[in-house]
């Protein structure tokens, strides 16, 4: 029953939005919400997952609209909290031992309340400080309810509309199931967390609360209380060009060192603590980037500071985002614009992220499919750089960026240097070299030497053989009709139509029409 109820409340919320914006669309329909925030709020009347929806699509900037992707980050999930005998429930089954006796205080009115879980905050029987979040009962079968429920209406979607097909909408349901299962496993975020104290432990400008004495299950996770305000507190003004410098260190390090970064670095994540630190909050959004991919954006940002729309072309394909057929001469007429807008612009108007974007919205995004990695990457570049101007409006973005990225970087010598890619795919060459090699011997020792031949610009003597051998092929059969035919009627074997053998006539008639059409190829070409 509460499937049913379920399954009509979010196809009648659905539905009404496609028919209130084809009606709006054609002009019928005039309301005071625009279309960005009428979708935004069905979503948010919707609950849990769709809210989630919400949130996950803001990361798709590659196609949509501006106001649409700032209407959908500003989601929000209103709920109320549960009540504190279910908190202590889930507590006290997830560890096996009574609050008493876990907690020398825990205060029974939540700190703050969410879709998925809610914060209590607690006192540890040795005295530490710590929050307890607490999964919200039942979230995991309304999720996967609400899933099943979504993938049926895009189906219906897409069985009316199937232009939307492009942007597939089904991978994007499927992405949004990965993600928020994760997000609802509190086991994977406390293993985040546990890897970032790790990373920024001792860090004098950096600190991460980390678990406590990993009392964490799939439902609850208890973590340090780490004092401090948010990062844009107007009292951090005086201290904005220090902080902004830690920020864009703390993220260079964990681009292109670590190869695990925080994906959600707005204001409500970043506080400041007593000691000038900067404090990362949650946790539940997490990228990752291998090692090919760290070097892939390495080299973009050089061919950006360089101002090198070839090597941009190059470096963006590298990071594998191309989706479909790909012309490059208009796809690098579109980077030299892109260079030539730069250039007019001074240092500190530059963006990555807003460069990154404008690539991948080349051609309305049909040659380009960002991967999740790139997508978090880009909400991370975006809210880093936001957050960036906003304590220090006159930080050189791109010289921070560009004089802290590590070794690699520093090959390409200062912006405006011609030999910036020579240095840099000669240092790439030579690192990857022993691990090439090394790949090469092991394949030599298990299998022999194999030689691989391609070649290139014989493509129309490949074709002329292929119909040489064609012509050949054809003539050959139509001969064998000659000789066949030529013999029934000698023989006068088979049916006969008066004195003339029926099968013999067919023959000459087949051989005809073989040897007219062997000889119009021939004269054609």
């Amino acid at each position: 029953m509460h499937v049913a109820i379920r399954l009509l409340q979010i196809n009648l919320a659905l539905w009404g939005l496609v028919l209130w914006w084809g009606l709006a669309r054609s002009g019928v329909v005039r309301g005071r919400t625009a279309p960005p925030q009428r979708f935004a709020a069905t979503l948010e009347r919707l609950g849990t997952t769709f809210v989630k929806l919400g949130q996950g699509l803001s990361l798709h900037r590659e196609f949509l609209p501006d106001d649409y992707v700032t209407a959908l980050q500003k989601l929000h999930d209103r709920v109320q909290p549960f009540p504190f005998e279910q908190a202590r429930a889930e507590v006290e089954a997830s560890f096996g031992s009574p609050l008493k006796e876990l907690f020398a205080q825990f205060q029974p009115q939540a700190l703050a309340a969410g879709s998925i879980a809610q914060v209590h905050r607690a006192t540890t029987r040795d005295g530490r400080v710590v929050i307890v979040k607490v999964r919200r009962p039942g979230i995991r079968r309304q999720v996967e309810e609400d899933i099943r429920i979504l993938r049926w209406f895009v189906r219906s979607v897409l069985w009316l509309l199937p232009g939307l097909r492009a942007i597939k909408p089904l991978e994007l349901v499927d992405e949004l199931a990965r993600n928020l299962h994760k997000e609802i496993n509190f086991r994977q975020e406390a293993h985040n967390i546990a890897r970032f104290a790790e990373m920024f432990h001792g860090s004098p400008t950096v600190y991460v609360p980390g678990v406590v004495d990993d009392l964490y299950t799939e439902w609850v996770i208890v973590q340090e209380m780490s004092p401090g305000r948010r990062i844009d507190d107007p009292a951090f003004l005086p201290q904005g060009p220090r902080l902004a410098a830690n920020l864009v260190d703390a993220y260079l390090h964990q681009f292109f060192v670590e190869g695990v970064f925080h994906g959600d670095p707005h204001p409500g994540n970043l506080f400041v603590l007593d000691d000038g630190r900067i404090c990362f909050h949650d946790f539940g959004l997490v990228g990752f980037l291998d090692r090919r991919t760290r070097m892939g954006l390495i080299a973009f940002m050089m061919a950006f500071v360089q101002q090198d729309g070839d090597w941009l072309v190059d470096a963006y394909l590298d990071l594998g985002v191309l989706a479909g057929a790909l012309d490059r001469e208009e796809f690098r007429a579109g980077m030299e614009e892109l260079v030539q807008d730069y250039a007019r612009k001074p240092l500190n108007d530059w963006s990555f992220a807003d460069a990154f974007l404008r690539i991948a919205r080349m051609g309305h995004g049909r040659n380009a499919r960002l991967p999740h990695h790139l997508l978090v990457l880009l909400r991370a570049v975006f809210l880093m750089e936001s957050t960036v101007r906003r304590l220090a409006p006159r930080f050189n973005l791109v010289e921070g960026l560009f004089n802290k990225a590590g070794a690699l970087l520093e090959t390409a010598g200062g912006a405006g240097d011609p030999g910036a890619r020579f240095k840099y795919e000669s240092f790439v060459s030579l690192r990857q070299l022993p691990s090439d090699l090394s790949r090469a011997l092991h394949r030599m020792r298990g299998d022999g030497i194999e030689l691989s031949v391609s070649h290139r610009g014989l493509e129309r003597l490949q074709e002329e053989i292929d119909r040489t051998g064609r012509r050949l092929s054809l003539a050959l059969v139509t001969l064998g009709l000659y000789v066949a035919s030529s013999l029934l009627m000698q023989h006068s074997i088979g049916p006969r139509w008066g004195e003339i053998p029926v099968l013999a006539i067919l023959g000459y008639v087949l051989a005809l029409w073989l040897s007219w059409r062997l000889g119009r190829e021939i004269g054609r070409r």
